[in-house]
This record gives structure tokens, C-alpha cells and sequence, in this order.
């Protein structure tokens, strides 16, 4: 019995141009990448989007590009596996952009502790706290 996304993934390339307004090829090939690369990869990475044939995934930083590019075919087996041939022919591998931390957000906001206070000198620990401030000024609005 064929699996529901060799299904889907082949009425998408069938007859109608590849065309769907119920799933688009892209959502299929994304949601097959986990499958194809088990859960521990998939929390690693991320499929972003599917251009042509080429499935575009986000990973961590170089080390983790490389390392997966080795696997490539390895992996564009286990992608054709789960949604059958055609769909994905090649895999792109990017470098994540940097995201915001939330403990930013948190010190941002004040709620955090003054990481000032863990420097034993008093006189770094004040000159610490003057240099932050004023950087701090500096990037608030006018």
C-alpha cells in the first residue's frame, strides 16, 4: 500500500501542471523532511521552501552544511522513499539567519538580573554598568 504523501506527492505531478489549491508540492516535500531525515536531524534543521526541484533547508552553521552534504544522496533517497519520484531532485542546504534570544527580549524588558553584579571588581563592575548604559542610550530613539 503506497504511503497518503507518495499519493498526494503524485496527484501534484500528475496531469494538472503540478497545481493543487487543497496541498502544494512544497507543503509536501517540507512536511516529507522530517521522515527522510529522522527527528533528531529535523530538530536541527529546517525545510524552508521547495524551488523547482530543489528542496531549500536551514541548518544551524558550516559545520552542519557540510556535514549534511555528504548525506545528500543518502537523504534525496529517503525524500524520494516518502514521496516517490520527481517531486525532490536536489537539496539546497543555507545557513540559518541569526535569530533573537528570548533572554534579550527578557533583559529588555528588566526582568532579567544585572549579569554586572557577577564581576567581583567594583570598580570594573561600575565601569561595566556606565559602558552599557550609555550603549544602551544610544540605540534608544530620539
Amino acid at each position: 500500500m503506497d504511503q497518503a504523501s507518495r499519493i498526494i506527492a503524485r496527484s501534484l505531478l500528475g496531469e494538472s501542471g503540478g497545481n493543487s489549491d487543497i496541498v502544494s508540492r512544497e507543503s509536501v516535500a517540507c512536511r516529507a523532511w522530517k521522515r527522510a531525515v529522522g527527528p533528531k536531524l529535523a530538530k536541527r534543521t529546517k525545510a524552508m521552501k521547495l524551488v523547482r526541484e530543489t528542496l531549500v533547508v536551514e541548518v544551524e552553521d558550516e559545520i552542519w552544511r557540510n556535514n549534511l552534504w555528504g548525506f545528500r544522496k543518502q537523504i534525496l533517497a529517503n525524500l524520494e522513499k516518502a514521496l516517490g519520484p520527481g517531486l525532490v531532485r536536489d537539496v539546497e542546504f543555507r545557513i540559518m539567519p541569526p535569530r533573537r534570544e528570548p533572554e534579550r527580549a527578557a533583559f529588555a524588558l528588566g526582568q532579567m538580573g544585572d549579569e554586572a553584579s557577577e564581576i567581583a571588581d567594583p570598580g570594573l563592575r561600575r565601569n561595566y554598568r556606565r559602558a552599557r548604559d550609555r550603549e544602551a542610550a544610544s540605540r534608544r530613539p530620539a
